[in-house]
């Protein structure tokens, strides 16, 4: 059993946010004792799927929608497991479009590196656009890819 200043420093929130989660409803159960929230290992689950939930994009009314389906029972896995595949597919897409971010930063940080050391940019420019050697082509041609940057 944990008090709701050890759950706020175990999850690095304020007990605040941790008062508007329950506020909120999305502890469903939370025990009190002499009116004081007592979490147990099951809010300390909950709250690690709301911070993935959160991270992922989903807004508290959604994230309480879910906890709503958590009580609801079996009927609720295949929405429970709907939103869970959405996220997935909205992370994922997130995740490539910062791993073109990073294909440029890295590209960039090679060119003004060579730059540096030639001197000038001749170089490069002549190896562009598909003349780049094979692991800088392969960041080149990433950060480039659906003509994102």
């Amino acid at each position: 059993m944990y008090t709701i200043g050890q759950i706020a420093a175990m999850f690095d929130l304020p007990v605040s946010t941790v008062r508007y989660y329950d506020k909120e409803g999305l502890f469903p159960g939370l025990a009190r004792q002499s009116g004081r929230r007592i979490f147990s290992d099951r809010e300390v689950e909950a709250l690690r799927v709301i911070a993935c939930l959160k991270s992922s994009g989903l807004e508290i009314k959604d994230i309480k929608q879910f906890m709503v389906w958590t009580t609801a029972g079996k009927d609720t896995y295949p929405q429970r497991k709907a939103l869970f595949e959405a996220r997935k597919t909205i992370v994922e897409a997130e995740m490539r479009r910062l791993q073109r971010t990073l294909d440029m930063l890295n590209y960039k940080c090679w060119y003004y590196e060579t730059a540096m050391q030639d001197g000038n940019e001749d170089r490069i420019s002549a190896m562009l656009p598909d003349r780049l050697p094979p692991d800088i082509q392969k960041l080149y041609d990433s950060a480039r890819e659906n003509n994102r940057f």
